[in-house]
This record gives C-alpha cells, sequence and structure tokens, in this order.
C-alpha cells in the first residue's frame, strides 16, 4: 500500500466525518425545532411539575404581627399515588404522571376560648383537578380562594379542641411531584406514603430520603415524628426516558470513532492475508456505515427506537460485510463481521446508557491495540507495504546476424 492510498483514505474519513457532523445537526435541529411546541403542547394537557404545599392555619389576634396568629398542623397523614404514564409528542417522550393525592391534617385551637380558625391550604398550579373533596370533620365545607390562590376555610373550634381537615384530589403533571414545607420552623407528628407503578426511584435535588421503602412494591414512607425542626422537602422524580433525538445525534458524534477502528483493523489485517485494499473499497465500507446511522436516524420517528435501531444495524452489516466479502472472500468477511458488530453495533449500544460510552471507547481501544500488537508483533512490515509490482524488463533486441 503507498503513502497516497493511505492519504485517500484519510481524506475518504474526514468526509465522512463532515457528513455524521452534519447529520447529528440535522437531528438535533429538528428536535429542538419540535421539541419546544410539542412541551408547550405537554403542558397545556398535563400540567408542569407539580407542588403541593403543606397546609397551616391563623386566627385573628391583636397581640401578633400583622394579627394573624399562625397554626401547625398537630398530626398529619398524608398518601400519594403516582401513576406514571409518559406520552410521545413529536421526537421526544415526556414524563407524565397522574397522582390521586389525600391529606389529613387536624389543628388544634391553641387558646382557652372559641376561635374561628381559618384553615389555609395551597393548591398546586394545574390545569385541573378532579375528584376534589374537601371536609371538614368529616362534612363538606364551604371555601374561598385567598389572594395567594390557596382555598381558605373558616370554622368554629372550641377551645383547646382540634378540628380535622381531609382534601381529596386526583391531577396529573410532568418531570416530578413535590411535597414542600413553606413553613419549616416545626412539622409535628407527619406521615406520607407515597406508591408508585415504577421501581427506578429518584428523590430531586433538595428534598429528603424515604425513612422507609420497599422498593420491590414500590411503596415510600416519609415519617417525622414526633416533631421535626426544618423538615426537608419531599418528593419523586419520573424515571428518565430514552429519547430518541439525543440517542442518535450522539450516536452520529461518535460514529467516526468506530469507523477509524474498524478501518484500521480491515486495512492491516487484510494486508497480512495479503488482501489490498483499494480507498474505492474503503469509501463503499464508509457509506455502508454511515447508512446506520441514516437509517436509525429516521426510522425512529416511525418505529420504537429499539426496533429501530436492530434494523439499521442489520442493514449496515448485510451491506458492508457482504461487500468485503464480495472483495476478499471469506478470509476478510471473517475480519469483517465481528469487528463491525464490535465497532459500530456494540459501540452504538453503550449510547442507551448513561456514562458507558467514554468507558467503552477505552475498552475498545486498549482490545484493539492488544489484538493488533499480537497479531503484528513478527510482521515485516517493510516487505507488507513493499511495491509488489514487478519492475519493467527493458525489451531484448534480436541478435544481429
Amino acid at each position: 500500500m503507498k503513502i497516497l492510498q493511505i492519504v485517500a483514505i484519510a481524506c475518504i474519513l474526514l468526509v465522512t466525518t463532515l457528513a455524521w457532523f452534519i447529520l447529528g445537526a440535522a437531528i438535533q435541529s429538528r428536535a429542538q425545532d419540535t421539541g419546544h411546541a410539542m412541551r408547550s403542547e405537554v403542558l397545556q394537557v398535563w400540567g408542569p411539575q407539580l407542588q403541593q404545599s403543606h397546609p397551616h392555619a391563623f386566627y385573628r389576634s391583636p397581640n401578633v404581627p400583622n394579627g394573624k396568629a399562625m397554626i401547625q398542623s398537630e398530626k398529619s397523614r398524608v398518601r400519594a399515588l403516582i401513576n406514571y404514564a409518559p406520552k410521545k409528542r413529536g421526537l421526544t417522550r415526556h414524563r407524565t404522571y397522574d397522582v390521586d393525592f389525600q391529606g389529613v391534617y387536624s389543628f388544634r385551637n391553641p387558646t382557652r376560648i372559641p376561635q374561628t380558625l381559618f384553615v389555609m391550604f395551597p393548591l398546586p398550579e394545574t390545569q385541573g383537578l378532579r375528584g376534589v373533596q374537601i371536609m371538614l370533620d368529616g362534612k363538606e365545607t364551604d371555601v374561598r380562594r385567598s389572594g395567594d390562590g390557596s382555598l381558605e376555610m373558616a370554622v368554629e373550634v372550641a377551645a383547646s379542641s382540634a378540628v380535622e381537615l381531609t382534601v381529596v384530589y386526583q391531577t396529573n403533571g410532568t418531570d416530578a411531584w413535590l411535597y414542600r414545607f413553606p413553613h419549616p420552623e416545626r412539622v409535628r407528628d407527619f406521615e406520607l406514603f407515597m406508591k408508585t407503578n415504577f421501581p427506578e426511584y429518584g428523590f430531586p435535588a433538595g428534598c429528603g430520603s424515604a425513612t422507609r421503602r420497599d422498593e420491590v412494591a414500590c411503596e415510600f414512607i416519609w415519617a417525622y415524628q414526633p416533631d421535626v425542626l426544618s423538615a426537608p422537602d419531599i418528593g419523586m422524580e419520573m424515571p428518565r426516558l430514552l429519547n430518541p433525538a439525543p440517542v442518535a445525534s450522539r450516536i452520529s458524534f461518535f460514529a467516526p470513532v468506530s469507523l477509524l477502528f474498524f478501518v484500521t483493523v480491515l486495512v492491516l489485517l487484510g494486508s497480512l492475508r495479503g488482501i489490498a485494499l483499494h480507498p474505492m473499497h474503503i469509501c463503499f465500507v464508509a457509506a455502508g456505515f454511515f447508512s446506520f446511522h441514516l437509517l436509525f436516524a429516521y426510522l425512529t420517528d416511525v418505529i420504537p427506537l429499539y426496533v429501530a435501531f436492530a434494523l439499521s444495524a442489520l442493514v449496515s452489516v448485510l451491506l458492508v460485510s457482504g461487500y468485503l466479502r464480495a472483495v476478499g472472500g471469506q478470509t476478510l468477511f471473517r475480519i469483517a463481521l465481528p469487528a463491525q458488530i464490535g465497532y459500530m453495533v456494540l459501540f452504538s449500544v453503550s449510547f442507551f446508557f448513561d456514562g458507558m460510552t467514554g468507558l467503552t471507547i477505552a475498552i475498545g481501544s486498549v482490545i484493539t491495540l492488544a489484538l493488533l500488537m499480537k497479531v503484528t508483533a513478527t510482521t515485516s512490515w517493510k516487505a507488507v507495504f513493499a511495491d509488489k509490482r514487478q519492475p519493467k524488463q527493458p525489451p531484448v533486441l534480436p541478435k544481429a546476424d
């Protein structure tokens, strides 16, 4: 193989790399163009990330600032059933869910005289609540909206007696569900039970970990008893989704690495077996590799992600390995097939797992280096890359009579 052929192969790899970068940028652009509009539609239907705040109560008193004596609940039992149901819009799947909420809170009149307690229950910012029930001591009660959007209920409570507030509703949101304590000075006898329909749980940043959990049953309990100062918020992240567009774009951007490994192994091992590959052979090989990423990028629009990946990989393997079998027979085919499966298919699979791409490249590099060092340790490279063409012999002149 001549130096000019090596330069030609390098140019082919550079042009293919540029094509992959253009494809990856096009995928990102398509995802961004449709993503913002579809995200807005999802939020309009399903609502944003939900935040349910802890309620409080107060009574009028001239002896406290603003004339409102704040009261925290003396006992709280909260139940949240979260049903994760992701929805696909455009090229993106969104982490949507339904939640059934029930909260039972007890507020006590701390004075020795009857008081009118004003119970405040903040509502989450959502597109709508379903099945709403609001009761005081088991009876339906009149409510009104306060200035901050909370539900406000007034109830007469005897001296040193308590009133029980029960709130039930169903609603939906996206990404995460939070239960917040906006008045964190003290939380008394609080317990929140949560049940989900997914095992891949995660607590949002700033939220406390569950005090008890059953990961098999997907049940979690946060118990702040008998009382807690500065109680951390409670929350649950919806499982992370593997969206087609980001995966396809990342695979395209890193594809030159897999092609470089493949061509290096193919050229060196092919040369050792006496198979001289022309730059045009490498050009068709690069095009076969590119067909995998091109098909995968657009098949994910119409069929499931893993099916699109398997179908695209199969087409590319048939193209590349089948072509090299026609070029160099079974010898080259036995080199090309495992190399393509390792460098293209398995390398691309690593993008389905967070944090595995760099490790995969490192392991692949070391294995490739070890393989080539072992196979070529006794190789005479001067003989391999020598010009094997026979020099032209000068014409033989006839002898004069």
